[in-house]
């Protein structure tokens, strides 16, 4: 299946650029290889993850970032505002994003792209300066889910600057995090987190009858004989009768432990 994703590309160049991102995200930009890629995060000073996006290096002084468009305009002004003393420069491309799946065998279409990369679920995101539109796209919907579905989390604006990264498992996640690469923004906390073990929250993806949902609210769980609200919604998705949840929840819950929605049990 190819989708067309709601994701900006916005080109990252200058001299400084290097050292800025190295001082900006979690991931190791230095010891990023030329047309290579990774998740990584962009957080604030209390180490809480503002923005998550995909980092690709182009070359020395070059970098891309694959920026979901609902975290776009805010993303762009946290980093301009570490930017100023730096010679980087921020541009936004009106390139296509696409994304294909694996299906039944069905070979991938073959068209002009500027850079693609594999994703570990077999999945691959393709970049093309100019836009592709003699195909058929899939509804966006199922890709989303196929990332709940790796365990990718997917920040949404009504749970920025909530958790950090740890909560959302990036540790565990490509190269999102280094924790020997020195000092970035909020680099002191999520070490800390780390090397203390007080992170005590992780990501859960489940899924349920499809009901209403709303990013940032909460699940409940029974405890005893009561349902309480616990854990917080960090994104969700509707397909057909189906609904998906990123849940950040305590990182010691029971196995047998029952979550619900709406009154709708989640598995």
């Amino acid at each position: 299946m190819l989708f067309q994703l709601p994701i900006t590309l916005v080109r990252i160049s200058g001299v400084d650029s290097e050292k800025f991102l190295q001082g900006q995200l979690t991931c190791d930009v230095v010891n990023l290889k030329a047309n290579t890629q990774t998740l990584t995060a962009h957080c604030d000073a209390k180490g809480k993850v503002q923005t998550i996006f995909r980092l690709y290096r182009q070359d020395e002084q070059t970098f891309y970032a694959l920026i979901h468009n609902e975290l776009l305009e805010s993303s762009l002004k946290d980093l301009n505002k570490y930017a100023i003393f730096s010679k980087v420069t921020f541009e936004t491309l009106n390139w296509q994003i696409l994304g294909w799946q694996p299906e039944n065998d069905i070979p991938r279409p073959d068209f002009p792209q500027n850079f693609c990369f594999n994703l570990a679920d077999g999945r691959e995101i393709i970049v093309c300066e100019n836009a592709q539109t003699d195909h058929h796209f899939a509804d966006a919907t199922l890709w989303k889910i196929a990332d709940m579905q790796a365990g990718i989390p997917l920040l949404s604006p009504e749970t920025q600057n909530e958790f950090i990264p740890q909560a959302m498992n990036l540790q565990d996640i490509e190269n999102a995090i280094c924790f020997t690469k020195g000092c970035y923004i909020g680099q002191e906390i999520i070490a800390r987190a780390k090397y203390r073990g007080i992170n005590k929250r992780a990501m859960y993806v489940f899924h349920t009858d499809k009901t209403d949902c709303t990013n940032g609210s909460e699940i409940e769980t029974l405890l005893g004989e009561n349902w309480r609200k616990t854990g917080t919604i960090l994104n969700h998705a509707c397909y057909q009768n189906t609904l998906w949840l990123e849940v950040i929840l305590s990182n010691e819950i029971d196995n047998n432990q029952l979550f619900r929605i709406n009154n709708n049990l989640l598995v």
